[in-house]
């Protein structure tokens, strides 16, 4: 039969990963359980920022529960879009959340939007909140990419280097075997594999780095506001050289533009221009 997954480098190999649970009969995915675990830490991570920071940390509770609802149906949304070819012929299957189909960026889109209606309801200044929850959005994303692994999806295109991983041909949906993979095919013990960046790996690692990064620097911040913007260059350098190795990519329709790369882009400029200009305004201040 073979492993399910090889990292034949580093000499790792992960044999009957399963992608759901059976708890009392009904099939719990591994994903859901992930990214809910990730969510839960990300909570955590914010309200213990708030105590750090002197806020009031059960004001991130109640926000965290409007946020990650918000954040779901966004992260659908922005995915179905982007993927309308699949649900055009049979639209009821974008309520089918079971099937997978979640983009990160709608999320983000979605908890920004909360933020911005809670601070207003809440009479909370919009930065200093983005500020705290950002510790645990990031949180959470390195967290979650696990599902990915368990998932064996969001992988990039061959590669042979110390982290290369393989991944059973027969566990992998075809869409996203490209034909730079299948020169590359294995065979292992009878086995068929391809193997790929494993860039759930590289993202969750790099996502790590920037959350220990923002942790350090928040009690250091020039003005309100700029731990967010921190968030959103350092995410958005990883997410655009990440992005540029899936096979899975998001496109704008029409072209062969990855829309999450060119979204990233975008937001590392803006805010680069942000912090500066923030810093011009803030000189000499630390909030």
């Amino acid at each position: 039969m073979g492993a399910d997954i090889r990292f034949p480098h580093i000499g790792i190999e992960i044999s009957n990963l399963e992608r759901y649970v059976s708890i009392f009969g009904y099939p719990i995915a591994y994903y859901g359980i992930i990214i809910t675990l990730g969510m839960l830490a990300g909570y955590f991570m914010a309200s213990w920022t708030a105590k750090r920071t002197g806020q009031d940390k059960e004001l991130y509770l109640d926000f965290a529960l409007y946020a990650i609802l918000m954040a779901v149906i966004g992260a659908r949304i922005y995915y179905v879009v982007f993927a309308w070819d699949s649900y055009r012929d049979d639209p009821i299957q974008i309520l089918n959340l079971r099937g997978g189909g979640l983009a990160i960026y709608g999320g983000i889109i979605g908890g920004v939007l909360t933020a911005i209606v809670y601070a207003k309801v809440k009479k909370v200044p919009l930065p200093l909140l983005l500020d705290t929850s950002c510790i645990g959005l990031i949180t959470g994303q390195a967290i979650g990419r696990w599902g990915n692994f368990v998932n064996k999806e969001a992988f990039g295109g061959y590669t042979d280097n110390l982290f290369a991983m393989q991944l059973k041909m027969s566990e992998v949906q075809s869409n996203y075997i490209t034909d730079g993979l299948r020169k590359h095919i294995l065979t292992v013990d009878g086995t068929e594999y391809i193997q790929v960046h494993p860039t759930f790996l590289y993202e969750s690692c790099w996502n790590l780095c920037v959350l220990l990064f923002l942790i350090a620097y928040t009690k250091r911040k020039k003005f309100q506001g700029e731990v967010f913007c921190l968030y959103l260059l350092g995410y958005g350098l990883g997410r655009v050289w990440i992005e540029g190795l899936r096979t899975d990519q998001l496109k704008l329709p029409g072209t062969n533009l990855a829309v999450s790369q060119l979204l990233s882009a975008a937001l590392v400029l803006a805010a680069a221009v942000m912090i500066v200009l923030g810093r011009r305004k803030n000189r000499g201040k630390i909030e």
